[in-house]
């Protein structure tokens, strides 16, 4: 994959890797959004390379409603910690993933 540092790359299926990083941060963005999921699927997902990565998942939560979560991912010599940067609530299946801060 060719990208632009900075620049989103293109929209993939979620992977397994995705998958764990929601379900590791799942607490913190059930917190965030003030309410709990029975579902939280990872549909699909893109990545922005900074000093580290930005992860841009969209997340299916059940009854056709999605959210949109930004996960920042240090650098592994930093340890590689996940961090909740800011989530999207209200989603459809039909919004397309992209950048926000």
């Amino acid at each position: 994959v060719t990208m632009l540092c900075g620049g989103l790359g293109n929209v993939q299926d979620a992977t397994a890797k995705v998958q764990q990083i929601c379900d590791e941060l799942k607490p913190n963005v059930e917190e965030k959004a003030g309410k709990t999921f029975d579902v939280f699927t990872a549909k699909t997902f893109t990545t922005q390379v900074v000093a580290g990565t930005n992860y841009f998942i969209k997340v299916f939560v059940g009854n056709n409603d999605y959210i949109h979560l930004r996960i920042y991912e240090t650098l592994p010599h930093a340890g590689s910690k996940l961090q909740l940067h800011s989530l999207q609530t209200e989603k459809t299946d039909q919004d397309q993933l992209a950048y926000f801060d």
